[in-house]
């Protein structure tokens, strides 16, 4: 099943750049401050996601922060969804990461993605997001290292959804998960190196 592609393309940037702006919405960065954890920037790997903000050993920032980071994703895709076709849907979703990855408000430096991917893969079809976020838990219940999960579910995504009948994902989750392997470059040589700190690690 092909989508929709019936949005006008004037249309499709301005579904882009309203996933974008809600995307790149920095909610570790703002948690950490309203918390009074400093500067997230400046701890552990210096990311602006969830798994860094557990470092400060602050739990229930930390799942604020997946919580958000997720939800912003899902928003955008049910947004777009209630408004406009699936080819909108697609951009929306794919911008919001882009956004989360690239924000605007950080000098372009944000985090790695990966809540914000599971959140627009549960919003965009549930069984793969789920399909997704159990390839994760499973993942980091067995060898305790986020990225390594998160490489992972970006990598089995697109087979999830060709085995959920939803081919017409497949060119967005490759494409996530590109960009996921690209943003997780030194956690890759980290891993190959067997120093990867594992969950949970300050």
């Amino acid at each position: 099943m092909i989508p929709d592609l019936v949005t006008p393309p004037v249309a499709l940037l301005l579904w882009a750049l309203a996933g974008y702006l809600l995307g790149s919405v920095p909610f570790g960065v703002v948690l950490a401050r309203a918390f009074g954890l400093g500067d997230l920037r400046k701890v552990g790997s210096g990311n602006i996601g969830a798994t860094n903000v557990l470092r400060t050993g602050n739990k229930t920032a930390a799942a604020l922060t997946l919580i958000l980071d997720g939800g912003k994703g899902a928003a955008a895709v049910l947004i777009a969804r209630a408004l406009a076709a699936e080819d909108a849907v697609q951009v929306a979703g794919f911008s919001a990461f882009l956004g989360h990855c690239f924000p605007v408000w950080l000098g372009f430096r944000g985090g790695k993605g990966v809540a914000t991917f599971l959140g627009l893969l549960l919003a965009f079809a549930f069984p793969l997001g789920l399909a997704a976020c159990a390839t994760w838990a499973a993942t980091a219940a067995i060898f305790r290292i986020s990225s390594l999960a998160a490489l992972v579910a970006a990598a089995l995504s697109p087979v999830w959804a060709l085995m959920f009948g939803l081919p017409q994902a497949v060119a967005l989750l490759l494409a996530l998960a590109v960009l996921i392997f690209i943003r997780h470059r030194p956690n890759i040589a980290r891993l190959l190196a067997g120093q990867e700190p594992r969950i949970g690690k300050k």
